[in-house]
């Protein structure tokens, strides 16, 4: 499975793949007027929930075709969407279609909804009422776990992931889920176990072999990564998923040329827009890695004319924000405040929901606070912090609260108020390598020098998908330089 850490969504998407009706009484129904379009369903959900998205995304289509009110179809092309628009007009489509189907179909699609849109509450309440009304259906259980895994809540995740196995052994999924729970934990042993369990159980998907592989590379085992990853290409050539994990093993193990071959044969069998992006992002990933700013920046515009050319501007302005962080990074942050303003005009003439606009709103707050630390404009960024933390308030959606402790944390430590910073930092992402890094700092600083070293040995070898890991490898590698 692959979590995207460009985007917090994108992270809880993946976990919501759509439940569907089996004949029991116990399981979540389905409605649908086509026996052949309920077939084709139960066929893509199938490939979905093996992260088989492009192959799942065309047979949900057939299925939406032979059935037009289909809405859970709707929501399966949702979650299998390969860019922001596509995802956007398919979810539409099954919230207005949800009116025509069971309760419990539309509390799953009120949950993915929500989590669109940002509204955790009203997410965890889907779920939460589904699981209580079908406590028996293993795949209500998987949604819930996906929206605590959302919250870095692990445990929480593991524990709905094992009550969705007890209820039925052969689901594949929560074995996956369960692993990169572990993983986040620090448990590699348990983490290796559920990846093996999930082997086990459909050793000619490639997935298991995909997951497996990201596990071994984080525990910097690169070369037994690369041949997992080739596992899953001897068994789905198109497993885009493993074509990025070689690329960046290499990456790792510094050797960007050869990552950068990777990612081309990725671009090469890519069979939709979404998967061409994911090529160039990787590069410019690659790039980063080096310190090539330049180079970085021109793969992400490439993905901007991608986006360009199909209208997608809610894609476009994630570009936008990317080419911001990139040069924020490199110390150009009046170039890099320019991108974070075209980011947000560009979200704001898209045709996504209102709650999307806002949150990228609210999101230009954070990325202006810190285009206001690197200029050393201390005032200004304390104003900006405290406009982003009155705005996060109000919705508290954890990406964003994580966000406000992190910005809060900059700013103590740049005061050199080294324990305000630990604090702070402690309860930012701590998924994210850049958050390490500065947690690190504040250790040091604070003069907790051993558990400094933990944490900037964290950063150092984060080994993972990451949006921000190239920006602070070699900060970290030479923070832990100092320490030994």
């Amino acid at each position: 499975m692959r979590i995207d850490t460009r985007a917090p969504l994108a992270a809880l998407l993946a976990l919501a793949v759509p439940g569907l009706a089996i004949a029991a009484s116990e399981k979540i129904p389905i409605t649908t007027s086509s026996e052949e379009a309920r077939q084709l369903y139960v066929q893509g959900r199938d490939l979905a929930e093996k992260l088989r998205a492009t192959d799942a995304r065309g047979l949900y289509m057939q299925a939406a075709e032979k059935d037009k009110a289909f809405a859970l179809a709707h929501l399966g092309l949702a979650n299998t969407a390969g860019t922001a628009k596509e995802f956007f007009d398919s979810l539409g489509q099954a919230v207005a279609l949800s009116a025509k189907v069971s309760e419990p179909e539309r509390l799953l699609i009120a949950g993915v909804d929500a989590g669109a849109k940002g509204d955790v509450t009203r997410q965890r309440d889907s779920f939460t009422k589904l699981v209580a009304a079908f406590p028996d259906d293993e795949r209500a259980h998987n949604l819930l776990g996906g929206y605590y895994f959302g919250r870095q809540e692990y445990a929480a995740a593991v524990a709905e992931y094992e009550k969705a196995t007890a209820i039925n052994p052969a689901f594949s999924q929560p074995y996956n889920q369960m692993g990169y729970a572990y993983r986040f934990l620090y448990k590699y042993p348990e983490a290796e176990k559920a990846f093996k369990k999930y082997i086990e159980l459909i050793p000619g998907d490639p997935n298991p072999y995909d997951s497996y592989a990201e596990l071994l590379m984080k525990m910097g085992r690169f070369d037994e990564s690369i041949k997992n990853y080739e596992k899953a290409l001897a068994i789905d050539k198109n497993f885009v998923a493993s074509w990025i994990g070689i690329g960046n093993n290499y990456m790792f193990m510094g050797q960007g040329d050869k990552a950068r071959e990777a990612f081309a044969k990725l671009t090469a069998i890519a069979r939709n827009d979404g998967e061409k992006r994911q090529a160039l992002f990787w590069n410019a990933m690659s790039y980063v890695h080096e310190g090539a700013t330049d180079k970085a920046i021109a793969e992400i515009e490439k993905e901007a004319s991608i986006a360009k050319a199909g209208g997608d501007k809610a894609s476009l302005s994630a570009d936008w924000n990317q080419i911001g962080d990139i040069l924020l990074e490199a110390g150009r942050a009046d170039a890099a405040l320019a991108k974070y303003k075209e980011q947000v005009a560009t979200m704001e003439s898209a045709d996504v929901p209102a709650e999307v606009k806002e949150a990228t709103r609210r999101q230009h707050l954070f990325d202006t606070a810190r285009v206001a630390l690197a200029k050393k404009d201390l005032a200004g960024a304390k104003a900006k912090a405290q406009e982003y933390a009155a705005a996060v308030q109000a919705k508290r959606i954890p990406f964003e609260m994580w966000q406000q402790h992190e910005l809060v944390g900059r700013i103590a430590l740049e005061e050199k108020s080294y324990a305000t910073a630990v604090a702070e930092l402690e309860r930012a992402n701590q998924q994210d390598p850049r958050v390490m890094f500065l947690l690190a700092t504040a250790l040091q600083g604070k003069g907790d020098t051993q558990k400094a070293q933990v944490v900037a040995t964290r950063a150092a070898d984060f080994n993972a998908l990451s949006p921000t890991y190239g920006f602070v490898r070699g900060k970290a590698k030479t923070l832990m330089a100092s320490k030994s």
